[in-house]
């Protein structure tokens, strides 16, 4: 047995606990995805029905998930073996690695289209005579030799950081590349803000047209990007808390300070963007090209534009490169402690295979639009509802507020939180996957979520049953520690 199998690794300070929590919750759902949905569902409105989503359901949600963490010790399968005990049931875990794997094989390379922007932006690209920005993102997009490139260099990175193990590289890479995304937006957002214009862009993004609260679109698509940007039964939450020291503050650190830190990003990246595409008559409505498309073109006319799309596309690689490396360490996590793989072994192995899963992604972006519709819409619901159905009705809601959410807590839960983790959650992911089905019944897109629907919980259970063991669940190994 290895040492790395013998001690396991801890946050070196609560600041770099809070900066993994942060770091993979704030991405491109929040620099890319927010802003433009945001602009689609009536601006100030959506924001609000957002804020209300994120603590009524993200933060009890995520609680639990850190709570878990902290108490097991273990990846995801691991602590959800602890509620389920082992055999079939235990492949609730397997449910969301499948899950967390098939999200990385398409977020991988859009981490590469931001990591190609960045490169381009100190070639001076966007600020050139003549530059065409619809133009440029075709002429990327119709070439699938650079986009497979880029994924490539993604996961190299990702695993480069992940190999160091989780003080020397999850951990350093944290603590200074949130931190410095908040600089980037915030400087952004300063000279946004100066520009004539810019005021509607903060009413749009402030006023509350109090009509689009009653449409249901509108709180659809809140909760969706608040499961989307906190990144709730992906099992992040379960894997950075299991890295806890036993005296750290779970419910504050991985549920309030990570919602609040994970939604004044996303507030701070709508201050950067809709003062800018207000000042130069841009259209906030632009769908999911508003980031590739509609907002690089506003470095051109800036003074120094080229400094500014620097800063800019800088500051989105880092925050959608930290979500890349703690999601991937999720299911390093787990492999690491469920394999006799050394963790080196683990990281190249984990990062191989969504490479390679991750190809017909980066090559196509309409494959990748699919498996992303496919896997936000039911696989992250499914996940989700894994998680819940082992801390709700396996390990108890009651028992994990008792054992472990005010374990040390400056902040005290009631009883409240046992409803809405027992309840709530599994009741809106069901809301979900149902909405998602009947919106697109007879689609190919609903075919591929009911197969995934179908497919991940026999193969979790089929998994955990033939090779779960009663000796698996002895404490002979605290896995995840560095080499």
């Amino acid at each position: 047995m290895s040492d790395a199998k013998v001690s396991r690794a801890e946050w070196g300070t609560r600041f770099g606990f809070l900066m993994a929590m942060i770091g993979a919750m704030v991405g491109s759902g929040n620099i890319w995805r927010f802003p433009f949905v945001l602009g689609e569902n009536g601006g100030g409105a959506f924001l609000l029905a957002f804020l209300i989503l994120l603590f009524l359901i993200a933060v009890p949600g995520l609680m639990a998930e850190t709570a878990l963490g902290r108490y097991s010790e273990k990846g995801v399968i691991g602590a959800l073996r602890d509620c389920t005990g082992p055999g079939g049931m235990a492949g609730l875990g397997v449910i969301v690695i499948l899950v967390n794997i098939a999200l990385m094989t398409y977020y991988s390379p859009v981490v590469g289209w931001i990591l190609y922007y960045m490169l381009q932006s100190f070639t001076l690209e966007f600020t050139a005579a003549g530059f065409e920005a619809e133009a440029f993102w075709t002429a990327f997009t119709n070439s699938p030799g650079i986009m497979v490139l880029m994924h490539t260099i993604v996961m190299a990175l990702v695993a480069g950081v992940l190999v160091l193990g989780i003080r020397d590289g999850v951990e350093r890479l944290v603590v200074y590349a949130v931190p410095g995304l908040v600089i980037a937006l915030a400087a952004i957002a300063i000279r946004a803000l100066t520009l004539p214009g810019a005021a509607e862009g903060l009413a749009f993004t402030f006023t509350v047209q109090w009509e689009y609260l009653l449409i249901s679109d509108t709180w659809i698509a809140a909760l969706g990007q608040a499961l989307f940007s906190t990144g709730l039964g992906w099992g992040i939450a379960i894997t950075v808390g299991s890295y806890l020291r036993e005296y750290d503050d779970a419910p504050l650190g991985g549920g309030f300070f990570t919602a609040i830190g994970e939604a004044s990003i996303g507030v701070l990246a709508a201050f950067a963007i809709f003062p800018l595409v207000f000042a130069y008559g841009l259209d906030p409505d632009a769908g999911a090209g508003l980031t590739f498309i509609t907002l690089v073109q506003v470095f051109e006319p800036m003074p120094i534009g080229d400094l500014w799309a620097i800063i800019f596309f800088v500051g989105f690689f880092l925050a959608a490169f930290t979500s890349a490396v703690v999601i991937t360490e999720v299911t390093v996590t787990t492999v690491f402690e469920e394999s006799p793989l050394s963790r080196n072994q683990t990281v190249l192995a984990v990062t191989g295979v969504i490479w390679l899963l991750g190809l017909p992604s980066a090559y196509s972006v309409s494959f990748l639009d699919f498996a992303d519709f496919t896997f936000a819409n039911w696989g992250l619901p499914l996940a989700t509802l894994a998680v819940m159905i082992g801390i709700g009705w396996y390990f108890t809601p009651e028992r994990l507020r008792v054992l472990s959410v005010n374990k040390t807590s400056g902040l005290y839960v009631g009883t409240w939180f046992n409803p809405i983790v027992k309840y709530l959650i599994p009741v809106v992911m069901v809301g979900i996957m149902a909405f998602f089905a009947y919106e697109n019944f007879g689609t190919n897109e609903m075919i591929a979520g009911v197969a995934v629907l179908i497919t991940f919980p026999i193969a979790g259970y089929l998994i955990m049953n033939y090779f779960d063991k009663p000796e698996a669940t002895t404490d002979t190994a605290a896995p995840g520690g560095d080499d």
